[in-house]
């Protein structure tokens, strides 16, 4: 199984027509005779120690490392830029000298600044400050994971100024540093030839291969990177066979199987080892190897010979698919991962999770994705936990990464205050929102409770979870909304918690009470949930008489549902209390509900008054407009221009009109009026179903529209039975037969006692019914079908609310935030279907979910939205597929951010300085009604007055001479329902 490392930021890939080679390999070249002569002298030791004590060790030889290191330095330039081993200096050495300063200065400021780091040390090595460029190194490996760059320019020094024993050793350390970060094939490569250079002294040659071994269970299965480790690693015993050969004649035949032939043995193995891995330029090893063996190659060995070969054609298409791609291929690593995954070999998906992470180390999505991998199937302790350690170094911000490396460390038996201290660290790591406090300091709660036995009354784990959600909630009091200026817990979620272990774990009613009041006093005792989660508590753990004190304060502060609060204490009332607490608590909700109900009214009334100001500014404006108008036929043009003038008139007029009310649709004086707006809106409200048509004597055009109407019986909606009562909206409005598509989803809910869909007046489903249950928690649990997709639309669920006496209830559909796991394309044909554009959007990652925009008759607007797995697939996506064209159409892809809803304001704010602004809510879900015909009796209009007139009419007549200004103006609509009112 290979072992876990990850891989530098900036790893080249293969290239080559017959057998891609790693980048940078025709810059190796003269290196690798200098190597090969390095491993031919260095060896020279290990082949006596291989020989025995029969054979004596030449005067000369390899005793100690000097002249191996010379060699390996010589290698080792060869293969470094120029002037890496140059200390170059500039006429403004002072220069930059102040230019350290300032850098030292900045991250004494800010330690995690990780360019300035690098600059630091670049200075440093450039100014020859040897000890000082150490220290910045260790200061900034500390921080954060270093590149494969940066280690390599760090050993290189560090290996130039080893000069005995005690600093090879140190270097060793550097190297296990090293190999840890990312997975690193150059590293392997240098900490296995560095090792050659002290196989001269005590356990040299075994500490060489060890570090071959582990550079191929690291490296080994790379197809473009793992042929250099695998040459090498074979060169070397190579080299020991060679310096054994001419002793080989002198020993015994016991000697000689102990020492030679067992070395020859090596040799075959590693070949046959290579060869059965399917990496690049096999073909050429097969050859080396017919060519160095003296005896043909075994059947067995040319059968794994040839099924690697088969694998590699595997493989091909997506490393060449890499070579391709540019920097950093997340795209195509996660296509890689996908095909590994399949493959279900831990060895070689763990590999495939360390290449992707080199270039994409930044995107949490895929630390996520590979710690879970591990998390769920390897389970290697020492393995899982580091790969979560480089997680948090390397995405310190996400605190998805810390919570799972908490949970990590406990499931593998961390010691307690290991996990307290990568706790502490999560704590400063620097998360971007104040809800990702709230998530750690959560995740740590729920470990410190698993560590209590609650059969003891009290004891020292006990104690250190109480401690530990006061400093819970001062920290998020002190710290997180002095940052953030707004409160990351404001449902107090941490202290529900704490107040359910009180009383549930700890039968500690009173604490559980107390943080309960502490709850409400934060503002959530006006909502009803909040309540009755507190009477649900305090119904299982407490006593009746505290369960009636929380109602009635309940019922006194609640003002979201009152209703419903109402009705859990007269329920209870009629259980469990006397006649006298059934009339206390019948006295106190009819109060509460008739203060409410006036609190409405007078909401109502403000609303009507703000309708009817804007009636006049609406009827101001038109005779501004006509006056205009008759001005202008007073200049009577002549012939074509007169036409012309005329046509221009009507231009305008229709323009004023449209400017007037835009979501205004003219119909035709003839076409069959719809359904009033206030029977929309109670009807949708669960006021009543659907309403019969009342013009008897409507034109031929309305008696042949009225003989498509069906006959749907009215139904009466009760609001009593709202608890027992779904809303279901956003239906399709070519459902057919919605009662028998609907039921065999609800029932799965519980026993459907109704089923209502609400039909228009020519008898069509308008896409919204009520579902009654004959229970309660089959209502609640009908809730969780919200979103489910029904013929093509997401079918939205929600509680059966009158909104009439309940208007700031509301249910948001859809996102009013960034989704940046999500798409907005537009620009698409119309005839895109689904099947085709995921089609297109598979190629970038995986889609979870697509959506066409279509319009209320179901035809599709050229939109879309398309939600994938991750953020880094959704960017990805972005990048390659806008301005992409589909069908001859140029489309646009970018990330979802929705606009944000519009708040309606307070009445007394909508005042400006032209005066009152009318609120869309007065006309209702749609908007304004398309006939605007006054609706004013005969008895109310006043003798004189002009009758009102369509807005969608003929233009207006000029305005009436000022004798007629000071006539009391005629009624409108508004003036009606504002008299309805003051019954």
């Amino acid at each position: 199984m290979a072992t876990a490392a990850a891989a530098s930021a900036s790893e080249p890939e293969a290239e080559a027509p017959a057998g891609p080679q790693a980048e940078g390999e025709e810059d190796e070249v003269n290196a690798d005779g200098s190597r090969r002569k390095v491993l031919s002298r260095a060896v020279a030791a290990a082949t006596y120690k291989a020989a025995g004590p029969g054979c004596e060790a030449p005067e000369e030889g390899v005793s100690d490392s000097g002249g191996d290191e010379e060699d390996y330095a010589m290698a080792s330039s060869a293969e470094s830029s120029p002037g890496e081993c140059e200390w170059e200096y500039d006429d403004d050495e002072e220069k930059n000298q102040l230019e350290i300063e300032r850098l030292e200065e900045q991250l004494s400021i800010n330690v995690f600044d990780y360019n300035c780091h690098v600059d630091l040390i670049r200075l440093l090595r450039l100014e020859g400050e040897l000890t000082k460029v150490r220290a910045a190194r260790q200061k900034m490996s500390e921080i954060f994971p270093l590149t494969e760059e940066l280690w390599l320019e760090w050993l290189h020094d560090e290996i130039n100024m080893a000069l005995d024993g005690v600093d090879r050793e140190q270097v060793y350390e550097l190297f296990e540093r090293a190999v840890k970060d990312y997975i690193c094939p150059d590293i392997w490569l240098e900490y296995g030839q560095y090792s050659v250079g002290g196989i001269g002294q005590k356990g040299g040659l075994e500490k060489v291969r060890s570090v071959f071994e582990r550079a191929l269970s690291s490296v080994g299965l790379h197809m473009t990177k793992g042929l250099a480790i695998w040459e090498a690693y074979r060169e070397f015993e190579s080299a020991v066979v060679e310096a054994a050969r001419p002793m080989a004649d002198f020993l015994t035949p016991s000697d000689r199987e102990q020492t030679f032939d067992s070395q020859l043995e090596k040799v075959h193995s590693l070949f046959r080892r290579q060869l059965a891995i399917p990496l690049y330029d096999m073909e050429a090893t097969f050859a080396e190897y017919e060519e160095w063996s003296e005896d043909p190659i075994p059947e067995v060995v040319a059968q794994s010979y040839a099924k690697a070969l088969q694998q590699l054609e595997k493989y091909k298409p997506y490393e060449e698919a890499l070579l391709r791609a540019e920097a950093p291929r997340l795209a195509e690593y996660q296509a890689y991962i996908e095909f590994e995954m399949k493959g279900g070999d831990p060895a070689r998906i763990q590999l495939i999770f360390e290449r992707a992470l080199v270039e994409n180390c930044l995107v949490p999505d895929l630390w996520i994705r590979y710690s879970q991998y591990l998390d769920r199937q390897l389970k290697v302790k020492d393995l899982v936990l580091s790969v979560h350690s480089r997680a948090v170094r390397n995405c310190p911000w996400t605190v998805a990464l810390w919570s799972r490396y908490l949970l990590a460390m406990e499931r593998h038996g961390a010691e307690h205050q290991v996990i307290s201290a990568t706790f502490e660290k999560a704590l400063s790591a620097g998360f971007i929102q104040a809800t990702d406090y709230v998530e750690i300091w959560q995740t740590y709660l729920d470990y410190l409770r698993r560590r209590v036995d609650f059969k003891q009354d009290s004891s020292k784990e006990l104690e250190e979870l109480r401690s530990a959600f006061t400093r819970a909630l001062e920290y998020l009091k002190q710290e997180v909304e002095e940052r953030f200026s707004e409160s990351g817990d404001p449902s107090c979620v941490i202290m529900q918690n704490w107040a359910r272990i009180e009383a549930r774990l700890c039968s500690n009613m009173q604490k559980a009470r107390e943080l309960w009041d502490s709850i409400m006093t934060k503002g959530n005792a006006k909502y009803a949930n909040m309540w009755l989660e507190y009477y649900s508590l305090e119904r299982a753990h407490g006593d009746t008489q505290h369960c009636r004190k929380a109602l009635h304060r309940a019922v006194q502060c609640t003002s979201d549902y009152p209703e419903h609060v109402c009705e859990v204490l007269l329920t209870m009332e009629r259980t469990e209390g006397t006649l006298e607490d059934w009339d206390i608590a019948v006295q106190k909700t009819e109060t509460r509900l008739a203060r409410v109900s006036e609190q409405r009214i007078k909401a109502a009334e403000k609303e009507a008054a703000l309708a009817l100001q804007e009636e006049e500014k609406a009827e101001q404006r038109k005779r501004t407009r006509a006056e205009k108008k008759a001005l202008k036929r007073k200049k009577k043009p002549r012939g074509a221009d007169k036409h012309k003038a005329d046509e221009d008139e009507e231009e305008e007029e229709w323009g004023d009109d449209e400017e007037e009310q835009p979501n205004k649709r003219r119909k035709l004086e003839n076409s069959v009026p719809p359904a009033s707006d206030a029977q929309d809106q109670e009807a949708e409200m669960g006021l009543f179903g659907r309403s019969a048509p009342t013009d008897a004597k409507a034109p031929s055009k309305q008696e042949r529209a009225a003989a498509l109407k069906r006959d749907v019986p009215k139904v009466a909606h009760d609001s009593t039975k709202d608890s027992v009562t779904v809303f279901v909206s956003n239906l399709p409005y070519s459902l057919a037969e919605p009662d028998a598509k609907l039921r065999p989803l609800f029932e799965a809910c519980g026993e459907v006692a109704e089923i209502r869909p609400i039909f228009s007046n020519r008898g069509d489903f308008r896409g919204y019914c009520y579902v009654e249950f004959k229970e309660e928690k089959s209502a609640l649990q009908a809730l969780g079908l919200d979103r489910k997709v029904v013929e093509g639309r997401p079918m939205f669920v929600s509680p059966c609310v009158d909104k009439s006496k309940n208007p700031d209830f509301k249910v948001f559909r859809y996102s009013t935030a960034l989704e940046k796991h999500k798409l907005f394309i537009s620009g698409l044909p119309f005839s895109c279907t689904k099947e085709e554009l995921e089609e297109l959007c598979e190629v970038h990652g995986t889609v979870k979910d697509i959506r066409l925009v279509t319009n209320r008759a179901g035809k599709p607007k050229g939109l879309a939205y398309v939600e994938y797995e991750s953020e880094s697939q959704a960017s990805q996506a972005v990048i390659k597929m806008d301005g992409t064209t589909i069908r001859e159409n140029t489309i646009k892809v970018a990330i979802s951010n929705p606009p944000q809803r519009k708040v309606p304001e307070k009445p007394e704010a909508r005042k400006g300085p032209a005066g009152p602004m009318v609120p869309r809510q007065m006309y209702g879900a749609r908007g304004k009604g398309r006939t605007q015909l006054s609706l004013l009796p005969r008895a109310l209009q006043r003798p004189g007055a002009p009758a009102p007139q369509a807005e969608n009419g003929p233009a207006p007549k000029p305005a009436a001479p000022a004798s007629t200004a000071t006539e009391a103006p005629m009624m409108s609509n508004a003036d009606f329902a504002k008299l309805l009112l003051r019954k």
